[in-house]
């Protein structure tokens, strides 16, 4: 198999499968682990996140949990392939921005960092728009955060400019999901508070 044939075995996995994280358990290592852009992905598994809010452990651990989390849900995405491509990639940004600072391992700016990381996978294989929908979930995925605790770092007028703010609740839903020991009810609140609050344009 080579990268374009693994490009396409994945995205079929992603649409068709209940679990997508049981292919990534069992696909070909040593393609994924050693070509580009693949590895953007693999390398992952070598990214510790903070045991406070990630118990799941590294950022790809996390990631695969995202990834069937979207696949339940993948139905209410405004597009699902496009979502699940972005659920795969919302947090390879982590692999350039993540630090320990002051002991806490942290990850600022993964949004923005990752976004560009997305666009480079992307156009290995895709071509415009669909790499621009997918980039801009990724770049947008962290505004349920800023949105609902009124951080400087929100920005409502150019999320709305740049994708559908509910696909952006959707992954942000996801994304809180994905993540060991969550309280299911408390994070569907706080999505709702994220929609009260970024639902109505300016």
């Amino acid at each position: 198999m080579d990268r374009h044939g693994l490009f396409e075995e994945i995205d079929t996995h992603l649409l068709s499968d209940e679990r997508p994280s049981r292919f990534f358990h069992n696909l070909d290592k040593p393609l994924f682990e050693s070509s580009h852009p693949f590895t953007m992905l693999s390398g992952l598994k070598n990214i510790k996140q903070s045991p406070i809010h990630h118990p799941e452990g590294s950022v790809w651990n996390h990631t695969l949990l995202v990834l069937d989390e979207a696949a339940a849900r993948k139905g209410r995405a405004t597009d699902s392939r496009v979502f699940m491509w972005a659920a795969l990639l919302h947090d390879i940004g982590k692999a350039v921005t993540t630090r320990v600072r002051k002991g806490k391992i942290t990850s600022y700016d993964h949004d923005k960092e990752g976004a560009g990381m997305a666009r480079a996978f992307l156009r290995e294989f895709e071509d415009e728009p669909f790499i621009s929908k997918v980039a801009a979930l990724v770049r947008w995925h962290m505004q349920i955060l800023f949105v609902v605790k009124n951080m400087r770092f929100a920005d409502l007028d150019n999320m709305w400019d740049q994708t559908d703010v509910k696909d952006v609740a959707l992954l942000g839903l996801c994304d809180r999901l994905g993540r060991l020991g969550v309280n299911e009810r408390a994070e569907e609140e706080t999505i709702q508070l994220f929609l009260k609050k970024a639902g109505t344009r300016g």
